[in-house]
C-alpha cells in the first residue's frame, strides 16, 4: 500500500469520526481531500468509502442522520439529504 492510499484510508476515518460527532461540514473537506488525492495519483477510492459517501453534496453518509436506506427488489437504495439517489446490487 503506497502512500496516497495511507492517506485515502485516513481520511476515511476522520470523515466516519466527524460524521458521527454531527461535523458534517468538515466530513465533506476531509471527504473532497480524500478524492483530489485519489484523481491526482491516479488510485481507486475504497468500495467502502464510495457507499458512504455522497456524489453529488461529498458528504460521508450516516443512516437515519443524514441518509435514508432502503431495499428494493435485489438492490440497496440510499438517498441523501440533498436528494441524490445511489443504488447499488445485492444477492
Amino acid at each position: 500500500m503506497g502512500i496516497p492510499e495511507e492517506r485515502i484510508d485516513r481520511l476515511h476515518a476522520l470523515a466516519r469520526e466527524a460524521a458521527e460527532n454531527g461535523e458534517f461540514d468538515r466530513s465533506r473537506e476531509y471527504v473532497r481531500l480524500a478524492r483530489r488525492i485519489a484523481q491526482r495519483h491516479r488510485c481507486g477510492l475504497p468500495r467502502e468509502f464510495k457507499r458512504f459517501t455522497c456524489d453529488r453534496c461529498d458528504v460521508y453518509l450516516r443512516p437515519g442522520a443524514n441518509a435514508r436506506v432502503r431495499l428494493q427488489s435485489g438492490h440497496v437504495v440510499i438517498q441523501c439529504d440533498c436528494g441524490e439517489i445511489a443504488r447499488y446490487p445485492y444477492e
